[in-house]
């Protein structure tokens, strides 16, 4: 748990760094059972033990010391190669964890070894420890991730472990006492910043991820997740424009085939597709779903969140809320991610069908959909699966890296569509030319998804690694934008 999160800032919690961290991890244990028993087998001293007990302990403590300058010069040494999520965490979790982990996997068959006191009770001995041992990994995964890391932080938690682990060396050798006395105290050292970068206003790390407010020059704030890859939200102190595909969602209310008076958003991180909303369809009351309860904190003191007077924030999953309310709306957006993820669960036949029963007649929804430039299998894969209940099915290539899917009860032309968005507000006209060329119906094909089985990461996955081996980058080309 603590490996994660202290990649999370810089590499993010994907698929691919959690195989890493949790493939590696097994691998020096592995690597330390062998070890283990063969030192055992040589030199079955309880000091031994200690020692290595000891050993493991301080480098456990050093570990999160360390992480910070190496996973900087981890990222930067291979971003130029557009593999920094893959080696990079691989490479720092080797490096970080690769001797702790080791010696702590050769405690197990040497207290083994230790505790055997003959070979007829061989079974429950060694039964006896490997159940402590699994109950001490329970417990420090849940005192872990519900109770340490959110109030102790990343630095602390792992420190407090490594005091753990030293104390266990005591009843061995008292002489360990110092030793985890002297971890102990290193508690008492700030943590400082996680990850120290230029602009940061805000961060923390919260129950679900790390998070952080940056203002960039010209008055321009971003909620950044995690590696911070991707902008979750962005305010601008004189303008609701973002440049960002938010804004062509502005141009959906046209759409819908009633007026749009209550609005849901999944997803609604730092309120930037509210507060577009508030300044551009006042009449719209809007329920604002998020997830992270300190995301939505962050937003009310730096991004404006509080001043939006539509806005009823909602602190739940998209998909619990739609399953437990009873509220109809006139249009939805769904906009959902854990970077680079859309939520599987939000992206099921069962999901859109919930989706369906909160929409009024004649309503519409939206969803941002991730894309790479030349490949949209997973809109397509999305388009599909929405298909299964909306009659007619419609992408906006909105980015090189977006594209808003759209999903109406009945079957609409494409002239149709263009003569509504026509008559929008003129300051969102210079959006226009950007929509015309880039609506396309989507033609469903394929099996639709469903909650039995959505392969969301694994496509996901699948087209990043193609554009990573393309050597091409994530450099964004935003819409025009009006004053």
């Amino acid at each position: 748990m603590g490996a994660s999160r202290l990649l999370a800032p810089y590499f993010g919690s994907s698929n691919v760094v959690w195989a890493n961290v949790i493939g590696l991890m097994l691998a020096f244990l592995a690597l330390g059972y062998w070890l283990g028993g063969r030192i055992a087998d040589a030199r079955p001293r309880r000091a031994l033990l200690a020692a290595l007990l000891l050993a493991a302990a301080v480098l456990l403590a050093v570990t999160p010391f360390a992480a910070k300058p190496l996973l900087h010069a981890a990222l930067g040494g291979f971003a130029s190669i557009s593999v920094a999520v893959v080696a990079a965490s691989f490479f720092s979790v080797l490096v970080l964890f690769a001797l702790p982990v080791t010696l702590l996997g050769t405690v197990a068959p040497f207290a083994v070894r230790l505790g055997l006191e003959r070979v007829d009770a061989a079974g429950r001995t060694a039964g006896r420890l490997y159940a402590l041992s699994t109950v001490g990994s329970i417990a420090g995964t849940f005192a872990a991730a519900l109770v340490a890391i959110p109030l102790l932080g990343t630095q602390r938690t792992l420190i407090a472990t490594a005091a753990v682990v030293a104390l266990a060396a005591v009843p061995l050798v008292p002489l360990a006492f110092p030793v985890a006395a002297a971890i102990a105290a290193a508690l008492a050292l700030p943590p400082g910043g996680i990850k120290r970068t230029a602009g940061v206003l805000y961060e923390r790390e919260s129950p679900y991820q790390y998070l952080r407010i940056v203002s960039y020059p010209g008055g321009e704030r971003r909620l950044e997740l995690n590696e911070g890859i991707a902008a979750q939200s962005v305010w601008y102190p004189h303008t609701v424009f973002t440049g960002g595909y938010w804004d062509l969602l502005l141009l959906v209310p046209p759409l819908s085939e009633r007026p749009v008076r209550r609005l849901l958003v999944i997803g609604d991180g730092g309120g930037t597709i509210p507060r577009a909303y508030g300044r551009f369809y006042p009449q719209v009351r809007i329920d604002g779903v998020e997830l992270d309860p300190p995301v939505t904190a962050a937003a009310r003191r730096y991004l404006g969140l509080g001043r939006i007077v539509q806005l009823h924030p909602i602190t739940a999953d998209g998909r619990v809320f739609l399953e437990r309310s009873r509220a109809r709306y006139d249009e939805i957006i769904v906009d959902a991610y854990r970077q680079p993820y859309i939520p599987f669960q939000l992206a099921t036949a069962e999901f859109f069908r919930l989706v369906r029963e909160h929409l009024a007649p004649g309503g519409v929804v939206a969803l941002n959909v991730a894309a790479v430039p030349g490949d949209r299998r997973l809109t397509q894969r999305i388009g599909t699966t929405l298909a299964t209940s909306f009659a007619d099915v419609w992408r906006v290539s909105a980015l090189r890296f977006n594209d808003i899917v759209l999903g109406f009860e009945r079957r609409r032309t494409r002239a149709e569509l263009l003569a509504r968005l026509a008559h929008v507000a003129r300051p969102l006209g210079v959006l226009l030319p950007r929509v015309e060329p880039a609506l396309h119906r989507i033609v469903p094909t394929g099996a639709a998804w469903t909650d039995d089985r959505a392969p969301v990461e694994w496509l996901t996955d699948e087209l990043l690694a193609e554009q990573v081996s393309r050597g091409e980058g994530l450099d964004e080309r935003f819409l025009p934008t009006a004053p």
